[in-house]
């Protein structure tokens, strides 16, 4: 089925009322002031933080690590956010994804672009992202042709997702070519899960969860890997990870018979909806606080913009997902975007990383990358 005729398909399945829960709407249905990137920059850079270590300024915090230029390695993973599109609107996404958002589906031409670009890399892993990644049409494709170059690949799914009818056998789909599954869930109890991504959200977590675990995920097999990704219910720091995966295993097998491998941690990005949420709940200034006083220097080499390359759904390059959602190019060395049809490593490899208040998202505390915890805090 070409990507042409089976979209409108996909948008007429995600649009039914219990596709999906959804708390929220998006940013961009509403036209809220926020949809726009700079307008949330703006905003993020309004917050009085000047009393903090360095007056609230990530340069300047990155300033304290001996002058240590903050540029770009070796690609070792190649992420690519494939769409807007989702069959749900949660509270807390960065990326302002809805079931409205069907116009920013990435394209056959620019996947085949990003194949290209990744065929000039020595990057290992292939992480795919959205939105619902899922629901992009080239999406089997694409995970097909990265299989195929002995690439590992990490699908980024919302649970929920799996249980759309056109998406029921993703389970075996993905175990058939070992990919690794990585789902959100707020918690592993119903009402923290609820209350950030909507009615009903735990219980079909669940479901797809038991649905993974049929397919052989959880049970340890390096082959089937399934981690668990959370993001605090409000405006907290993450806990300690690894004292939560235990629990977490603890609880979702004790009262619920499903499993899974690992669990990582990531703080809440201060944009797009989450950013809202601070804002509408008078937050925003004590969670910027919170983040800037928690800036771990121990966290600066792992971050995931070190070595990550992240290509939005109209192709153009950033140095990690949130960058992309705020519209911060990459720049080359030449100290231009590229989009990702004129890939060149050579010019790309050693560029300087584009910072802003954002970023102290990542350094805080322990620290949170796509891959989770970056930093041992007991250390």
């Amino acid at each position: 089925m070409t990507e042409a005729h089976s979209l409108p398909l996909i948008r007429e399945e995600i649009q039914r009322p219990d596709a999906g829960p959804r708390p929220t709407t998006t940013l961009r249905s509403r036209r809220a002031p926020l949809a726009e990137p700079r307008r949330q920059i703006e905003n993020l850079e309004m917050v009085s933080l000047d009393h903090l270590p360095s007056g609230g300024d990530f340069e300047a915090a990155l300033g304290t690590q001996g002058g240590v230029a903050f540029t770009t390695g070796r690609i070792e993973i190649f992420q690519i956010n494939l769409g807007k599109l989702c069959n749900m609107t949660c509270r807390h996404c960065h990326v302002d994804a809805g079931p409205d958002r069907w116009r920013e589906v990435m394209s056959r031409e620019t996947v085949d672009a990003c194949l290209a670009a990744l065929d000039r890399t020595d990057a290992h892993t292939v992480d795919l992202t959205g939105g619902a990644p899922e629901l992009n049409p080239n999406f089997r494709y694409l995970v097909d042709q990265c299989v195929a170059r002995g690439k590992h690949v990490i699908d980024r799914c919302n649970l929920t997702v799996l249980l759309l009818q056109r998406y029921s056998d993703l389970p075996e789909f993905f175990a058939n070519r070992q990919v690794e599954v990585v789902c959100s869930l707020p918690h592993f109890r119903r009402r923290n899960t609820d209350a950030q991504r909507g009615d009903g959200t735990f219980e079909k977590s669940i479901r797809a969860l038991e649905r993974l675990n049929a397919a052989g995920y959880g049970s340890a097999d390096p082959s089937r890997v399934l981690t668990l990704m959370v993001n605090p219910v409000g405006a907290l720091l993450t806990g300690d990870q690894c004292s939560m995966e235990r629990e977490w295993k603890r609880g979702l097998d004790r009262n619920h018979g499903v499993s899974f491998d690992r669990l990582t941690a990531l703080n809440n990005m201060p944009i797009s909806r989450f950013l809202e949420w601070l804002e509408a709940s008078d937050n925003l200034e004590g969670y910027m606080e919170l983040l800037v006083n928690a800036f771990n220097p121990g966290t600066v080499q792992g971050l995931m913009c070190r070595n990550t390359l992240s290509v939005s759904w109209d192709g153009r390059v950033y140095d990690c997902d949130f960058n992309q959602m705020l519209g911060l190019e990459s720049r080359c060395l030449e100290g231009q975007p590229m989009p990702i049809g004129d890939f060149d490593p050579a010019r790309m490899v050693g560029r300087k990383i584009v910072t802003g208040r954002h970023c102290f998202g990542c350094t805080a505390g322990a620290g949170s990358s796509c891959g989770g915890a970056i930093h041992d805090t007991a250390e």
